[in-house]
Order: structure tokens, then C-alpha cells, then sequence
């Protein structure tokens, strides 16, 4: 199933969206769909983030270097 969103865009974001699209090769709808995933994604990823933030800190990851090296 799939929706129709209408969204408002200056006229600046419009002619840089056709620009990109036309560099590309890629229908507008595609840029868009694609940037609105990322942002949710961005989302996301910031709310676990959060949750997980304290859980880290208890043991002792206070940097994302900390996270880095644990994982690696």
C-alpha cells in the first residue's frame, strides 16, 4: 500500500531538488523518499541512543571511542 504526502518547498529547495534530480538521473519523489527514510532512520537511532545512554555510562563507555573499542 503506499500514500500520497503533499508538502510545501521554497522555491530555492525546489531548484536545488531539480538540480539534484536531474544530476542524477533520479525522479524528485525518489530524492525525497530516500532523505525522509535517513531522517527517520537518524531518528531512530537517536531515541535508542538516549535509552541506552545511562546503561553506558553505568559501565564505564562515556565516549563513543569507549564504544568503539569495545566493540571492535
Amino acid at each position: 500500500m503506499s500514500a500520497t504526502l503533499t508538502i510545501r518547498i521554497d522555491d530555492a529547495l525546489e531548484r536545488e531538488l531539480g538540480q539534484l534530480a536531474a544530476a542524477t538521473h533520479r525522479p524528485k519523489g525518489d530524492i525525497v523518499r530516500e532523505a525522509l527514510r535517513r531522517q527517520l532512520a537518524l531518528a531512530r537511532f537517536r531515541a535508542v541512543r538516549e535509552q541506552l545512554l545511562p546503561l553506558a555510562e553505568q559501565g564505564g563507555m562515556l565516549t563513543d571511542e569507549d564504544v568503539f573499542k569495545a566493540v571492535s
